[in-house]
């Protein structure tokens, strides 16, 4: 604002260039070498500021989201170039911020946590000279900094005479105030006259702006005698001297503080205060699981700067900072530490504050380790969270973890919400959001083994079924407004595939099939904008499917499948119901008879619905060619085994004896068998397979072995698609996360993976026995005999 310039939004880019130039004359080497190391890191969030900044940006950093380490470092500032005046002005409306005039336990506590992001060792435990760091390492320049410059903050918003830039000065006046003894002093004087020489002869050497110690006798013995030692043994001995005092005073000072560093396995520091990597720090993050530790720094720094909303209040970072050793150990205990740690990163970025989720971390620590779960094993939970933070407040609810709803309770809830909506566009948000949230659910319901496959796919298609129904009537609204309807017209959705069965899994798409009926002689819509009935049901469908998978701010609902239909992608979207019935007497495939076994309608009036069950069973109990039939599932068989081939054990899909082999035997003795016994047919597999047991049509003990089989295929996939995207190679076995290791061990109830693995090879090897001796040698032998004649 003092700055006279006819461009004064050139301003900021100006001094950012000449605050560059500077550093450049001051720092790059010539011929005669460097003025000076200059660091530009001590400004408000390096990270994401510009090398100047404006004098308003700056305070109101400081005034809003300043940390604790920032105002311990402000106590040594002091303009030392240019406009004094304005250098002076700049300090002056910063003491508020570094001295607090209001001395209350609040303020004490927030000072306190300067030092409770790191662990102060109270002896017991030996530290290593060689590659020691004297400034940052335990015992060091560091530790004499902070004992003192935390004192000057909690003592010095009333006494002024603390207020001393330089270290030693600062701590004979915290002495001569009764804050520090007299002992105290003289240790940490002495170690700090020391520990700086020290310093300086490090980088003496070669010139090298470093803080560590030699990691070799070599090394050591030429320090020591540079700096007038005998040999190495004299200067660790001195060294080893200074290092406890300062660790035993500075660990004395706080010792009525509980340490945020961690315990057990992850005991160390946990600082992310300053501008420097703590060694220790890096080290301790490591050894929680994380395999970049500095990339887990720079987020917890970024954290600490108040780069996201939920992380910009005093109260949010204090809390932050204490619950981080319970944080990374949660998330340094998933199966993907880093995957893991990231999407927590991206959660807290779109949370709209931090005090109340935080606060719960404390009061309900479980939460946490839920959250670091679903972040480290099950990715599809993990984006939807990341965009949906507030559904963490339903996680407390009592009824989260119990069963679902039944369909007519949950239909009811829906239709409330979207006709509160205040458009189309809400209604598509709406169904999202709820039924995005019901499918969470579900997923943290199978994550925690809560309930087994089968429940988990029946909830999984009760939700799918309920938001067809319900948003189907909301697109049929819109679209009558533009087109009227068809008087006499109505029209059915039908569900095949994993929602016919209702054997869904967290990533299933839809197979639909659009069906209406039509009165005689009508010709046309009667709306504004009027349509032939092709027409007007094509469009009709075609918006029906993108209200479906049309990517909104909350994402979309499902992939929708329509090649099921009659001629499959050759034939129209919408199908008359005359036209379905006439394509199935006459022109299906015996694939389409099979797939038509596990169809259902989910949506449709009552009347419309009864006309096509009809067609459908009728299709179904048709007398067909015994030896065709088997023919065609064989063949059928073998070329999807051609496509889609596959010997590792967990893709219980496509593997021989797997999923789709069981899919096959029931289809086929349902399409063999229902011309004698209609009764037998049911969409679902396990039904079926128990009907088809019940009436002697499968052998009691190959269905029981199916039935099994199915269970666990069914554990399987529905674990890996809510974990994994994809699924393990045969020979990456070792690199499978233990968490994930155990998720499937105990959904399955095996006793153990190498167990589990054999239990998979063994029953994918019975199923396939029993699918070659019902269809393929059945097939073969006719193949055979037709040769023959």
């Amino acid at each position: 604002e003092a700055v006279q310039t006819g461009n004064p939004d050139g301003l900021q880019r100006l001094f950012v260039r000449l605050t560059q130039d500077m550093v450049k004359l001051l720092a790059d080497r010539t011929k005669d070498g460097y003025v000076f190391r200059t660091d530009l890191r001590l400004r408000p969030d390096p990270g994401s500021t510009p090398s100047a900044m404006s004098v308003n940006a700056a305070e109101t950093y400081y005034e809003t989201i300043g940390q604790n380490w920032e105002r311990a470092a402000m106590i040594k500032a002091r303009q030392i170039a240019g406009d004094s005046e304005a250098g002076a002005l700049f300090l002056k409306n910063l003491a508020p911020f570094i001295w607090r005039k209001n001395l209350d336990f609040a303020a004490i506590r927030d000072i306190h946590s300067i030092k409770r992001q790191i662990n102060a060792h109270r002896g017991g435990t030996t530290i290593a000279v060689a590659g020691h760091n004297v400034k940052l390492g335990r015992g060091g320049i560091r530790e004499i900094e902070f004992f003192t410059q935390t004192q000057q903050l909690i003592w010095g918003g009333r006494d002024e005479s603390l207020r001393r830039p330089a270290t030693l000065a600062a701590l004979a006046a915290l002495a001569g105030a009764g804050q520090v003894t007299d002992e105290a002093v003289e240790e940490l004087t002495g170690a700090y006259e020391f520990l700086r020489r020290l310093e300086h002869r490090l980088q003496m050497v070669d010139d090298r702006q470093t803080h560590e110690m030699p990691g070799d006798d070599e090394g050591l013995t030429h320090l020591a005698v540079f700096l007038g030692f005998k040999d190495a043994q004299g200067l660790s001995d001195e060294l080893l001297t200074h290092l406890s005092r300062v660790e035993s005073n500075y660990a004395h000072l706080f010792e009525d503080a509980p340490s945020l560093g961690g315990q057990g396995e992850a005991a160390g520091n946990l600082s992310f205060t300053g501008t420097d990597e703590d060694p220790d720090t890096l080290e301790t993050i490591e050894k929680l699981g994380f395999t970049e530790a500095k990339a887990v720094s720079g987020l917890v720094r970024g954290w600490h700067h108040g780069r996201y909303r939920a992380t910009r209040s005093e109260r949010s970072r204090q809390l932050l900072t204490e619950l981080m050793p319970v944080i990374l150990s949660a998330f340094g205990h998933t199966p993907d530490p880093m995957g893991a740690f990231f999407k927590f990163d991206e959660f807290l970025s779109n949370l709209p504050s931090g005090v109340q989720l935080f606060s719960m971390f404390h009061a309900r620590p479980e939460l946490l380790d839920l959250l670091a779960e679903i972040m480290g094993s099950a990715p599809r939970l993990a984006d939807h969270l990341s965009h949906h933070p507030s559904i963490l407040d339903s996680l407390l609810e009592a009824d989260f973890l119990k069963l679902f709803p039944e369909p007519a309770d949950m239909s009811g809830d829906l239709s409330h919400l979207l006709e509160r909506a205040g458009d189309y566009e809400d209604v598509l948000n709406e169904s999202r959001r709820w039924a995005n949230d019901r499918k969470f659910q579900v997923g943290i319901q199978i994550l925690r083994n809560l309930i087994d496959a089968e429940t988990a796919a029946r909830s999984l298609s009760h939700v799918a079924d309920v938001t067809l129904d319900c948003l189907r009537l909301h697109v049929e609204r819109e679209f009558v407004a533009q087109h009227g309807v068809i008087p006499g017209s109505e029209m059915a959705i039908i569900a095949l595939g994993k929602l016919g069965s209702r054997e869904m899994t967290p990533s299933s798409d839809l197979d639909l099939i659009n069906i209406y009926d039509l009165a005689p002689g009508v010709e046309a819509s009667d709306g504004p904008r009027p349509l032939s009935p092709s027409q007007y049901f094509a469009r009709l469908t075609q918006r029906l499917i993108n209200a479906l998978t049309a990517q909104t701010p909350e994402g979309r609902l499902y992939e929708v499948d329509m090649r099921l239909r009659p001629s499959g992608s050759a034939g129209p979207i919408a199908s008359s119901l005359t036209a379905f019935i006439k394509y199935h007497e006459q022109s299906a495939w015996t694939w389409e008879h099979l797939a038509l076994a596990r169809a259902r309608v989910i949506s449709a009036p009552a009347g419309l619905q009864a006309r096509i069950e009809e067609a459908m069973t009728l299709t179904l109990i048709r007398e067909r060619d015994g030896a065709g039939l088997l023919t065609d599932v064989a063949e059928m068989r073998m070329r999807m085994d051609k496509k889609h081939h596959s010997d590792v054990s967990w893709e219980v899909k496509y593997i021989r004896g797997g999923l789709v082999d069981v899919e096959f035997i029931t289809q086929y003795l349902l399409l063999k068998h229902a011309p004698e016994c209609p009764e037998i047919l049911a969409p679902n597999t396990r039904a079926a397979l128990t009907a088809l047991m019940g009436k002697g049509f499968l052998d009691r003990a190959h269905g029981d072995i199916l039935l099994g089989a199915l269970g666990l295929w069914h554990t399987i996939q529905g674990i890996l698609r809510l974990t994994v995207e994809g699924y393990f190679r045969e020979d990456d076995d070792a690199k499978v996360p233990e968490a994930l290791k155990q998720m499937l061990v105990q959904a399955t109830a095996s006793t153990g993976f190498g167990a589990l693995k054999e239990q998979i090879r063994e029953t994918a090897g019975i199923v396939h026995g029993i699918f070659t001796q019902l269809i393929d040698e059945p097939a073969a032998a006719l193949d055979r005999r037709q040769e023959g004649t």
